[in-house]
């Protein structure tokens, strides 16, 4: 092996021996287990959720495919509909065309041949991560075989009559000109205004009004209404009334309807149900007509006065009309929540229009059956409830886009707008095809069916479906989840997955969504490989229009990386993610982290450097075991079976954690410790047989420095001449350790633990009194038990070696000035005046302590300060008060060490 552990070397070389040799693809045999992987974005790059995410898949599919089971990963992309027309017309843009310059065909061929150069970014980076995909069945949402899918689904759906046309509110992008998910639309709150309009009542010779508060006052040509609270005092005589509509001829009605919120604004409220879901709802109970005032690329059209002028302009012109009409009573600042297209931050307008719609009804029944039954499990199981009350409250799905690139709805016109459906109609001459698309989530929700060869009944569908478990996030268990499963059981008669298991939200280390606004974000290829700061600035401000957002970014990212990132590898940022795999909505993401889990990374590859270079030389044997041998094959199988437990539980923390502990801990702590001690051939047998099957159980989570140091390690342990050495085999396709009770010596668990407490009394009394670690120690022994001197007889060499102890006695009376730990009835003492000047150590823990109690002092001089606890950011006041608990727990250390050293 190599002295010093390279990912960079080891990591690319592995990934393409397991590519190339098919080491991915279902063995044949065995009980089968499948996952399908929740299909990024063609247009996306690998960003920490994926990592985070697609670590756990590939360590649960790793995981079974040790076990024997004939595993499947299922891979694939989706076509990403919006994202990815959105990126070709930009690049249109750059020579001055638009899609409509190209006309329909020649754009679809300009979006497959930006596929083909630059949509398989995330495959690669998925590579990277160590994916163990079957890439030879890799998927993509419009390759042929799914197109045929999705047409069939859509016939039957429409031959169900669970698909029809209306026309109905959506969420419209003016400047895609198109309906988009509520999974597009995202809120901020930005600074806008309230605006405080007369709408005067329509009584003869009456001069009376009332206040409507608005935030959109350009919709106010689509007003049919105005609602009050029916039991709001303020307006009870209005009952019955009608007021005229600002800058129109119409008259409104005056109405009253319990949702209204007395408290905003004037308690009046105009009602736009063409404009407003929550008007729209209103204007159903009301039996109220709808008014579309939009055009489609966001102007207003014929209703109003301001035709084919943009509604944000309109807005001014409306603005100053009512100003001069006497008409506009004032004006205030108000915070909106505004919703804007993640995609292209165009400002979403509710708008009226026909669109395509699939009855969910009558398909959420069997899948909220399925859950309640037991079928489907969520995990953590609080996600059940999340599930089911969105089903029992769901609202009828509009499947269909305003867009060229993504499925294109298989329905076809006559002259006199007849609708028909299917592919037998799709090359009549006298029929017109449907312009729309299908919404990329109605493709995806055939996904786990889909990219297993359905409709066609092939065998990977008989042999992996339904897939076992389902890896996703929470904020898509209503896009996604719920119609995987609705689709599922309508077009297979099964349920898609058995599990769901939920993860959490990658955050910063301050509990911050990443996003590139902030300049927060990490990619997880530069934590792998490693950044230069100023490539990171670079990387964080590219493609941000704000100057003084740049300046912010670049400051920041400076401040957290002066040095950059440093080359991490992927197997310390792999146990990184499975250490944060808990149970919480929120995950922090602490880069300090993945450094400790690269130490254990050198940890494991020197421990494995020191076994080998101890046994290559030797004959080893597994007869005569010692009690430290019996000891570590003890806890092996201990860690095998909580490992084994953890994994059944999804508990990819504890997983890790046991897993670190029992490495780091009881084999290069101890275990190593005791083997130079006693260098025997059986030991050594032990100290590579244990290896082995640690590597065995890091693998599913660290696959490529486990498979580099198995294959040195299977050869001394196996011999040359074995057959499984003819040939490179993977370790992945090596049997996960399985729990043996034989392996269990409880006595020798008592032994060595006895011994661990022992020597870990000692060497914290050498830590407390800063007794040099090299420095051989007298160590005096009192009281105990009979089984204590048979222990301290049966273990002095490892006492004396692991403690460094050059003699150890038993004595009648305690010496004085000598430092002492209880374990059980046994006393330790130290004799301290052997190893530091008394009278000098007293000094200096004196001075240590005067400097402790001016520095408090000064803390508490600030914390007893009501201006700087009042004034001063919530962040420095906390690190103020945690330094003090700080200094009080040394203070009283170092006085306890003070008091013992003045006793006589």
């Amino acid at each position: 092996m190599e002295k010093i552990y390279q990912p960079k070397t080891i990591e690319p070389y592995w990934y393409s021996q397991w590519e190339k040799a098919g080491d991915f693809k279902p063995s044949g045999t065995g009980a089968p287990y499948c996952i399908v992987l929740p299909p990024p974005n063609v247009t996306g790059s690998l960003h920490m959720g994926h990592g985070f995410q697609h670590t756990l898949m590939d360590t649960l599919i790793r995981y079974h495919r040790m076990q024997g089971f004939d595993t499947l990963w299922q891979g694939g992309v989706d076509h990403a509909g919006i994202a990815t027309q959105i990126v070709v017309e930009r690049q249109l843009e750059k020579r001055n065309q638009t899609r409509h310059d190209l006309g329909r065909e020649k754009f679809i061929e300009k979006v497959w041949e930006w596929k083909q150069d630059s949509g398989n970014t995330i495959s690669q980076q998925m590579r990277r991560m160590g994916s163990s995909i079957d890439w030879s069945r890799d998927r993509f949402t419009m390759d042929e075989g799914f197109g045929k899918a999705v047409n069939q689904a859509f016939e039957k759906l429409y031959r169900d009559k669970l698909i029809y046309r209306g026309k109905r509110l959506v969420n419209w992008d003016v400047k895609l000109q198109s309906a988009v998910s509520d999974l597009e639309v995202v809120f901020t709150e930005e600074a806008g205004s309230l605006w405080y309009i007369k709408y005067y009542l329509n009584i003869k010779d009456k001069k009376d009004y009332i206040i409507v508060a608005t935030t959109r006052p350009e919709t106010l040509f689509g007003d049919v209404a105005v609602a009050i609270h029916p039991e709001d005092e303020r307006y009870k005589h209005l009952i019955g009334q009608q007021v005229k509509l600002p800058l129109t001829r119409r008259t409104i009605p005056i109405i009253f309807d319990e949702t209204v919120d007395p408290t905003f604004g004037t308690g009046c409220v105009k009602i736009t149900p063409a404009h407003d879901f929550n008007d729209a709802e209103m204007g159903k109970r009301h039996h109220l007509d709808y008014i579309n005032i939009l055009n489609p690329n966001g102007t207003l059209n014929h209703q109003t006065p301001y035709e084919n002028i943009d509604r944000m302009i309109a807005r001014k012109k409306i603005i100053a009309d009512l100003e001069n009409q006497n008409l506009l009573e004032k004006t205030e600042p108000h915070l909106n929540k505004i919703p804007r297209c993640e995609r292209t931050h165009e400002i979403i307008e509710p708008y009226l229009t026909d669109q395509w719609y699939v009855s969910m009804k009558p398909l959420a029944k069997r899948a909220i059956e399925v859950v309640e039954k037991g079928e489907i499990k969520f995990i953590p199981e609080n996600w059940t409830k999340t599930y089911l009350q969105w089903l029992e409250n769901i609202q009828d799905w509009c499947i269909s886009r305003q867009l060229w690139w993504g499925h294109r709805i298989p329905a076809y016109y006559d002259s006199e707008g007849n609708i028909f459906v299917g592919e037998e109609y799709a090359h009549r001459d006298d029929l017109k095809q449907d312009e729309d698309v299908l919404d990329t989530w109605f493709s995806a929700a055939l996904w786990p069916f889909a990219t297993l060869g359905w409709p066609e009944k092939t065998e990977a569908l008989k042999t992996f479906y339904p897939t076992d478990v389902l890896v996703t996030g929470f904020d898509i268990i209503f896009f996604w989840v719920a119609r995987m499963v609705m689709f599922g059981l309508y077009f297979t008669n099964k349920i898609p997955f058995k599990e769901v298991y939920i993860t959490g939200l990658i955050r910063d280390q301050h509990g911050h969504k990443m996003s590139k606004s902030k300049g927060n974000v990490l990619d997880p290829i530069d934590l792998i490989d490693g950044i230069k700061l100023e490539d990171l600035v670079q990387k964080r401000t590219y493609g941000l229009m704000n100057p003084k957002m740049e300046k912010q970014i670049a400051v920041h990212t400076q401040k957290e990386f002066p040095e950059g990132i440093p080359a991490f590898g992927t197997d310390a940022l792999r146990l990184t993610y499975c250490a944060l795999a808990n149970t919480g909505r929120d995950i922090r993401f602490d880069l300090g982290r993945v450094g400790g889990y690269r130490n254990f990374c050198n940890k494991l590859w020197n421990a494995s450097r020191f076994v080998i270079m101890n046994t290559e030389s030797h004959e080893i044997k597994s007869d005569g075991l010692s009690m430290t041998d019996q000891w570590i094959l003890s806890r092996l199988q201990h860690t095998i079976k909580q490992t084994r437990e953890y994994f059944s539980e999804y508990r990819f923390d504890l997983v890790a954690q046991s897993l670190y502990e029992f490495l780091w801990y009881d084999y290069c702590d101890w275990t190593l410790e005791f083997a130079k001690i006693n260098p025997n051939d059986t030991t050594r047998y032990v100290l590579l047989y244990v290896l082995e099957a640690t590597l065995r159980l890091l693998h599913p989570i660290m696959p490529y420095i486990t498979e580099e140091i198995w294959q040195k390690i299977s050869i001394l342990l196996y011999g040359k001449g074995n057959k499984n050495q003819d040939k490179i085999l993977s370790l992945q396709h090596q049997a996960y350790p399985e729990y043996d009770p034989k392996y269990i010596f409880k006595s020798a668990e008592e032994k060595i633990n006895w011994l661990k407490e022992m020597v870990m009394a000692i060497r914290n009394i050498r830590s407390e009194m800063q007794i040099s670690p090299g420095k051989k120690i007298t160590v005096l022994l009192q009281n105990g038990s009979d089984q204590d001197k048979k222990w301290v007889d049966e273990f002095r060499d490892q006492i004396q070696f692991l403690a460094r102890i050059e003699v150890l006695d038993w004595i009648e009376a305690a010496p004085s000035h000598s430092a002492t730990a209880v374990l059980g009835d046994l006393q330790i003492f130290i004799p301290l005046s052997e190893h530091i000047n008394i009278d000098v150590e007293i000094q200096r823990l004196k001075k240590e302590i005067d400097k402790l109690k001016l520095d408090l002092e000064k803390s508490y001089q600030k914390l007893n300060n009501p201006d700087y606890v009042n004034k001063a950011p919530e962040k420095i006041v906390g690190k103020e008060r945690e330094h003090v608990i700080e200094c009080e727990a040394v203070l009283l250390k170092l006085k306890t060490q003070l008091d013992f050293l003045n006793k006589p």
